[in-house]
């Protein structure tokens, strides 16, 4: 039984987010930075859910009911953007979506437009992520919903592209503003040819598409320097912040 079991008759604070997603537990988030090696800033902050003391997502989401795996992940979008606005977070924002909530709520994306402009947070500094290492069951209608949040102002990236299911058919039919090469791409790439040769690959194509890329899961310098000597700018990973549980982190300088 996941740990987050044993916050629950001690925590009090079940709010009306608990109450939106079908749970009876509270949840929250903790931020990651993600930055931006040429201007040596933080750039955006990743939302990531997590339990009362902590506990990760996976544990988390065990304990969310099947039935309501889609009002949890909509009601985390708009948790996310409440936590952050109460922060006072002024970058950008990155919030995942659960990829086949979309089939089952259409994302309801006059709830996030209206948590964002209630909370004061601009709509162009939110990026919504989706994971290409689930089985989209709509493929199509996902493909619409995301190019309608585009539409509506938000930014839009696929995460843990290169390891799942859809990254070069999702590409040939929608292009994000950016993707993030999965940490399995990333690990040990200073030292690993067919690696090295792959994510070249894909950086010649997010060029031409004019993508930008987020190397997700950076952890140690060698792997960011040579993703640096490739001409990528933006990343994210333990090298330069672990994930801070409803705070935000500062990023050394001398990480660059």
């Amino acid at each position: 039984m996941p740990s987050l079991h044993l916050h629950r008759a001690n925590n009090p604070t079940i709010d009306e987010y608990s109450a939106a997603g079908g749970v009876d537990f509270y949840f929250t988030f903790a931020f990651q930075p993600i930055v931006n090696a040429s201007t040596r800033e933080i750039i955006s902050f990743e939302a990531l859910v997590r339990g009362p003391g902590g506990e990760p997502s996976a544990e988390v989401f065990a304990l969310v009911p099947r039935e309501n795996l889609y009002r949890f992940d909509q009601a985390c979008r708009l948790k996310a953007i409440h936590v952050a606005k109460r922060l006072k977070i002024d970058t950008r924002l990155n919030i995942n979506l659960f990829p086949n909530a979309i089939n089952r709520t259409g994302l309801n994306i006059r709830g996030t437009l209206q948590a964002s402009l209630k909370e004061g947070f601009p709509v162009d500094k939110i990026i919504f992520e989706i994971s290409e290492a689930e089985k989209l069951e709509n493929y199509p209608l996902v493909i619409g919903i995301f190019e309608s949040y585009k539409d509506f102002g938000f930014k839009t990236a696929i995460d843990d592209f290169g390891t799942g299911y859809s990254g070069l058919r999702m590409l040939a039919e929608y292009q994000p503003n950016f993707i993030k090469l999965d940490r399995n791409l990333i690990a040990d790439i200073h030292q690993d040819f067919v690696r090295q040769t792959i994510v070249k690959g894909i950086g010649n194509i997010c060029k031409q598409l004019s993508i930008e890329i987020i190397a997700e899961g950076v952890e140690i310098e060698e792997e960011y320097q040579w993703l640096r000597e490739i001409g990528i700018n933006i990343f994210q990973g333990f090298y330069f912040a672990r994930p801070s549980f409803e705070a935000l982190i500062d990023v050394q300088s001398k990480l660059f």
